[in-house]
């Protein structure tokens, strides 16, 4: 494996400082992980403190995975790039990646409330609706409490199925994205780009395969699976935000092939 380069080798310390800082002060999840826009827990800064949040303990796994992505194709690339071009390119992917997360997070929470239109709900209700952890509007036996949130359903005379629609519009507009793996997922982008012929051995493939096949087929079976509700690596604590790998791969691409274009790829920003 090549060297840590730098830029890499700061980048695997800031993350691994948000998850230790994560873990002593969990409150830090809900100020630096990206929340939908709409979201009360939104603040303007989550498209980029997110991709340095991971999940918390005891998982792991979602940390290891993307600094070992980082190390290994973060490294060749920043060789062969420089520093200011390598961070410029992997924070634009992670940027790209929050992007069309928030857009197809849009997509599905307004196409679940489209079903529920013919309720009667104000739309500040349906903010407070949105913003509720319902959770706590239980009692132990499963009887909805008296208050707020009752008061509008029963106005609405909401039925048990509308309801669910509305229980998993909630789940949608309260769910975090978190991680590194957008950005992640445009380096191995850009890797294929750069290195198509170069076998990767990675872990749970037990045979080399060429980075111009290995990672498009690695961005279409996550597509795959995203579309159909599962993950590739697991939910990461949070529920993993399959098209946010799409996008930073989608990022990476285009800029890739910018760069390419214009002969600019050639260049180090040093």
């Amino acid at each position: 494996m090549m060297r840590m380069t730098e830029t890499v080798k700061q980048l695997l310390i800031i993350n691994i400082i948000f998850f230790i800082g994560s873990q002593i002060a969990p409150l830090a999840y809900p100020m630096f992980s990206l929340y939908y826009p709409e979201n009360d827990l939104f603040r303007f800064w989550q498209p980029l403190t997110s991709m340095f949040m991971h999940a918390p303990m005891p998982n792991l796994m979602h940390i290891i995975f993307n600094m070992f992505g980082l190390v290994m194709f973060g490294s060749a690339l920043e060789h062969f790039w420089g520093a200011k071009k390598f961070i410029f390119f992997y924070i634009s992917c992670g940027l790209g990646a929050a992007l069309l997360h928030l857009g197809v997070s849009y997509f599905q929470i307004h196409s679940i409330l489209s079903e529920l239109s013919s309720l009667n709900i104000s739309q500040s209700d349906m903010h407070f609706l949105l913003n509720t952890d319902f959770s706590t509007v239980f009692d132990s036996s499963g009887q909805m409490l008296q208050g707020k949130v009752k008061t509008i359903l029963d106005n609405a005379q909401c039925t048990q199925e509308q309801f669910n629609t509305l229980a998993s519009a909630v789940r949608e507009f309260q769910t975090p994205s978190l991680g590194a793996s957008g950005a992640i997922y445009g380096l191995l982008t850009a890797f294929a780009f750069m290195f198509p012929n170069a076998e990767l051995g990675i872990m749970f493939i037990p045979i080399p395969i060429k980075a111009k096949y290995f990672v498009p087929g690695l961005i279409a079976v996550d597509l795959f699976l995203g579309l159909k509700g599962n993950s590739l690596f697991g939910s990461g604590g949070t529920g993993v935000a399959h098209f946010a790998h799409i996008g930073g791969a989608i990022t990476g691409f285009i800029m890739m092939w910018i760069w390419k274009k214009n002969q600019f790829n050639k260049n180090r920003w040093d």
